[in-house]
């Protein structure tokens, strides 16, 4: 009997971060990667400890049995709790892209620096930016069926709908709904929409975006698409310590 451990599907991954020995750049890394290339000098990346699934794998429990696991992780249950509309939402994701794994990895490093931001920003609404961050470009394959295209106006078009319907069937409340199909309906629009939740959805994908668009070795550069184009104090300050000062 082949058995296939449940902790490979890409929806039960965690991302943390590793930092470059050759150059101080911060790296996002996922929970079963062991290397990763920094995008700024493009050394490996190796992690100095190897993980245990038991760390972050959702199937720890049916591998190592009751007992075993409730003497590793005793208040495992009580985050778990916390953390199910964030696990069904992503589930829905992940089916959603099928084998789009760029996508899938684009919105769990966006949902990660949201987490970061949210834990200095208090005002927000955690439930709305965390939802945002998972589906905030959820309409791009439809984009890409019907117009042969991923810009970004037309992402703002055709996301709500889709998002709409997820959210209706993992059964979030109608007014969480709404709001977050404001934000994806203006995700690539600043200024349409001035609230915290959506100015925390907003740094966290310029978090992302800055190591595939722009030259990370080029600081004065960088400070300036920082200063201009972040909305949150917390936004900026994460930015700058992870590709100003190689933190």
């Amino acid at each position: 009997m082949n058995l296939k451990c449940p902790g490979i599907d890409i929806r039960n991954l965690r991302v943390e971060e590793q930092v470059c020995k050759k150059c101080g750049y911060t790296v996002e890394i996922f929970s079963n990667e062991l290397m990763v290339i920094c995008p700024r000098c493009k050394a490996k990346i190796y992690r100095e400890e190897i993980p245990s699934c038991i760390d972050w794998c959702n199937y720890a429990r049916q591998c190592i049995g009751e007992e075993k696991y409730k003497e590793l992780k005793p208040r495992i249950e009580n985050k778990k709790e916390k953390l199910d509309f964030k696990e069904r939402i992503l589930s829905e994701m992940i089916h959603y892209f099928g084998d789009d794994i760029k996508r899938i990895n684009h919105a769990r490093k966006v949902l990660y620096f949201v987490e970061k931001i949210l834990e200095q920003e208090k005002g927000a609404d955690r439930r709305v930016v965390i939802i945002s961050a998972i589906l905030h470009d959820i309409g791009i394959k439809e984009c890409e069926r019907k117009y042969n295209s991923t810009d970004g106006q037309l992402q703002e078009k055709e996301g709500p709908p889709i998002a709409k319907e997820i959210l209706e069937k993992v059964g979030i409340k109608e007014e969480i709904i709404d709001e977050v199909c404001k934000i994806i309906a203006s995700h690539h629009s600043p200024g349409e929409i001035d609230t915290l939740n959506f100015k925390i959805l907003w740094d966290s994908d310029w978090l992302v975006n800055i190591e595939d668009e722009f030259n990370l070795n080029d600081k004065e550069k960088l400070k300036r698409i920082i200063d201009k184009n972040f909305l949150t104090s917390a936004g900026k300050q994460i930015a700058k310590e992870k590709y100003l000062s190689g933190r």
